[in-house]
């Protein structure tokens, strides 16, 4: 299919994981792609991984300032967007006792903080019929130890995904939220702990898994591509979960 022939779509956190798979997909279906990322080497590989009419863009989730200068970039090259995975975040956990101001700062300034402004500096390049998804988590339904700040952090966009959606529905946006359950990405690398430690910890994931696997960034694109097509245009400020099954069953 070509869904997005002649669309322009525009990925944060695009140069790697679920971001870059995503990009990947909407270059597959005819799309013209931008994606953000915070290294120039990164964003490179990523380009060529994603093929041609690719935009790249150094920007940081967390900053405002970056925010504004993505969306003057955009406007600078006369580009318009049909679709937005808002997907550049953090995940980092510790336990009621060990979080400190500047950890809780930085967890809600990357993951909901910057989401909320880059969308407002990206509002008047919204094409009407445009689509705005979020990337969210299980980890904001269930009560797992240590996340506690990484968990509303992510609800908290849950909330966003309602709210902006009402508030952009004069212009024709709708904005909602997937939240994938454990997948397999280059994230699990970055949480700081050995291989054998970081095996064992996979190993209790996946047995509370009912489908008995890790999901793929592949799996979690072909949804976000989903509510970005005209195909769900009744879905509105709502949240699918992908997950398979960890949080349902």
């Amino acid at each position: 299919m070509q869904r997005f022939e002649g669309k322009t779509v525009l990925v944060t956190g695009g140069s790697s994981g679920i971001g870059l798979a995503t990009a990947v997909a909407y270059a597959h279906e005819g799309a013209q792609v931008i994606i953000t990322g915070r290294d120039d080497a990164t964003l490179a590989n990523a380009a060529a991984t994603i093929g041609n009419n690719v935009v790249t863009i150094k920007a940081d989730s967390q900053s405002l300032a970056d925010a504004k200068a993505l969306a003057q970039a955009l406007s600078a090259r006369q580009l318009r967007l049909d679709a937005v995975f808002i997907n550049a975040g953090i995940a980092k956990f510790a336990g009621l006792s060990d979080v400190t101001e500047d950890f809780f700062d930085s967890t809600f300034g990357i993951n909901v903080k910057g989401p909320f402004f880059q969308i407002q500096a990206l509002a008047p390049l919204l094409n009407r019929g445009a689509s705005i998804v979020l990337n969210g988590s299980i980890n904001a339904r269930i009560g797992m130890p240590n996340t506690a700040i990484y968990a509303a952090s992510k609800a908290a966009l849950v909330s966003l995904a309602k709210t902006l959606s009402a508030e952009l529905l004069p212009q024709g946006v709708r904005v909602n939220v997937v939240s994938p359950g454990p997948i397999a990405t280059p994230l699990y690398g970055k949480l700081g702990i050995d291989a054998d430690t970081l095996n064992t910890v996979a190993e209790q994931i996946r047995s509370q898994i009912p489908l008995g696997r890790f999901g793929t960034s592949e799996e979690l694109a072909s949804t976000v591509l989903h509510l970005s097509a005209p195909e769900s245009a009744f879905i509105v400020g709502t949240e699918i979960i992908v997950d398979g099954g960890m949080s349902q069953l």
